[in-house]
């Protein structure tokens, strides 16, 4: 159980910078009246930003400091649970959010959500919707309970009787079959990887088996051919190098035969000159008896002598140039030789030197056939190695299957667990075993407040409705005085669970302005007696701003506004 002991506030709403404290556990029944806007419902604001960092009412938290002051927002509140005195810290303006157990404040290292955390699942074992539905019982911003959607109400019942923590299990059961489904997904395709790796060794060590020899004696068939074609360019080369020592010995007789067609040429022109010269001079003393620049008379004898000199000059020049030109025939058929020779000489030498770079080019094949036969044949005597590995593979994917296997075991145990955690499973059960006590419970205070009706919720927590008054009634057909009667009898009821259960049960309860609205006379005197003599080991707080009902409670807090503050008097 848990017991609110006090609660203290200040710059909080419309209070002050004097500090507002309310005793939580000092008397069963306390009334806190005021007119509207006096600040008596503050309470319940400042509870659930205690417990919660939020409002009760919709109110944002920026507008929750004193809009006079603007700093020193803060709330603090005491209690007891699970034996320990707790102590929640919250402010605004600055920031604070502390808890303390039994003095000592909590691990101040741990983030704000982590703490709240621990707050509500450890210590209050209930969040905001549950405490706004176990412990108050508000006016307008209060959702009753049969106005929840299911998902909702499922969650406050699952609060009240302590099997929130099947919801828990559920969650980690989902995450673990999530991590277990990636788990067999990369294990399927480390499976699909081992298993193409077992083909494809497989057939590698068929192809060593199987085509090694083949392939060595392909290779060894075209070493062979190499060779034979390297023998046959050998030989021709061999018989092209005799031809080109006979073509260099024949070439050697020839090669002087333009050095001497230059001499030749020399001598033909000296010639040349002298012949015309003699011409010349041959003509000069042929034509002419008399000087034709001095004008002197040539004696005829010596003209006739010079002239018989020049014929017999011509004649002798005329023979060895004709001498010239026949050695120069020969020198130039000799210079023809030299060139026809040399250009077969070039062939032969180029053909030499393709012969050779054919030979080279057949020993690097030769020498790389050679390189991969001896592959081949290491391959050929490392098969036991690729046979380990083989195997090796075969290991690891039997493995992998024994994994899957083992992870699909356990997705499949998961299964299980988590449908019989669903809504659906235990939870079902648990609820059904308490649902006759609720309605028990609910049906007794509905009576306690003259209201003669059978309600019941089902499993689903819909509600059905008998009466000899009513047919295929719901919640919804009622009144809004009848409705306020089944809220009423609803928290009672949760109440008397939460104590029967021992998960929620509080000292406090808080009935914001139901006297207030749609409950009528009858009504409230019947919800009186029952929070005076029906409801036993609780501190209930009704707020209301009617006069007249302070001598029907036990203690009496009144708020007036004093200079825009509200103050406790």
């Amino acid at each position: 159980m848990i017991t609110f002991e006090k609660i203290t506030w200040k710059n909080f709403l419309s209070t002050g910078n004097q500090p507002t404290e309310v005793i939580l556990n000092d008397k069963p029944t306390t009334l806190i009246i005021g007119s509207n806007g006096a600040g008596k419902s503050t309470i319940l604001d400042a509870l659930t930003f205690s417990l919660y960092g939020k409002s009760f009412r919709k109110i944002n938290k920026s507008q929750l400091i004193n809009t006079t002051n603007e700093k020193d927002c803060f709330v603090e509140i005491d209690f007891i649970a699970n034996g320990n005195n707790w102590k929640v810290q919250r402010g605004i303006k600055p920031n604070i959010f502390k808890i303390f157990k039994n003095g000592e404040e909590l691990d101040q290292n741990s983030s704000a959500v982590e703490q709240q955390k621990i707050l509500e699942q450890s210590v209050l074992k209930m969040n905001y919707k549950s405490f706004t539905q176990i412990v108050i019982l508000g006016s307008s911003t209060f959702v009753p309970f049969m106005q929840l959607p299911a998902s909702s109400r499922r969650e406050v019942v699952e609060d009240l009787l302590d099997i929130k923590i099947f919801s828990s299990m559920n969650n980690l059961i989902k995450d673990k079959i999530r991590s277990l489904k990636d788990d067999i997904k990369t294990l399927e395709l480390k499976k699909e990887s081992l298993k193409d790796k077992v083909d494809m060794q497989k057939n590698f060590i068929n192809q060593i088996v199987d085509q090694a020899e083949e392939d060595v004696n392909n290779k060894n068939n075209f070493i062979n051919k190499l060779m034979d074609e390297m023998e046959t360019l050998m030989k021709k080369t061999e018989y092209m190098n005799e031809e080109v020592k006979d073509s260099q010995l024949r070439l050697g007789k020839f090669e002087n035969a333009t050095h001497k067609l230059k001499e030749f040429g020399n001598i033909k022109g000296k010639l040349s000159q002298k012949i015309s010269t003699i011409v010349k001079e041959h003509k000069f003393f042929n034509d002419n008896r008399v000087c034709p620049t001095c004008d002197q008379h040539i004696e005829e004898s010596f003209r006739v002598n010079r002239i018989k000199d020049s014929q017999i000059k011509a004649e002798e020049l005329q023979r060895g140039y004709k001498e010239l030109q026949e050695a120069i025939k020969e020198e130039e058929d000799r210079e023809s030789f030299f060139k026809k020779i040399s250009g077969e000489l070039t062939l032969l030498l180029n053909g030499i030197n393709q012969n050779n770079s054919h030979i080279i080019s057949c020993q690097k094949q030769i020498k790389r056939l050679e390189s991969e036969i001896q592959t081949i044949t290491k391959q050929l005597e490392n098969r036991n190695s690729e046979n380990e590995k083989l195997e090796n593979f075969r290991v690891s994917l039997e493995d992998t299957y024994k994994k899957l296997a083992d992870k699909k075991e356990q997705v499949s145990y998961h299964d299980f667990t988590y449908s019989l955690l669903k809504d659906g499973g235990v939870k079902t059960k648990i609820v059904k075993k308490y649902l006759p006590l609720i309605n028990q419970q609910v049906n007794k205070y509905l009576q306690m407040m003259d209201f003669y009706i059978n309600f019941k919720l089902d499993e689903e927590f819909n509600e059905t409705v008998e009466s000899a008054i009513h047919e295929d009634f719901s919640y919804s057909s009622f009144s809004e005085g009848e409705k306020s009667r089944i809220d009423l009898a609803l928290i009672f009821a949760w109440r008397e669970v939460a104590k029967f259960k021992n998960s929620v049960n509080t000292n406090l309860m808080l009935f914001d302005e139901v006297f207030d609205s749609s409950l009528d006379g009858f009504g409230t005197d019947e919800f009186l007696k029952i929070i005076r003599y029906v409801v036993s080991d609780a501190n209930i707080f009704v707020i209301s701003h009617k006069n007249g009902m302070e001598d029907k409670f036990e203690s009496v807090i009144r708020y007036e506004k004093i200079k825009g503050f509200s103050h406790k008097i």
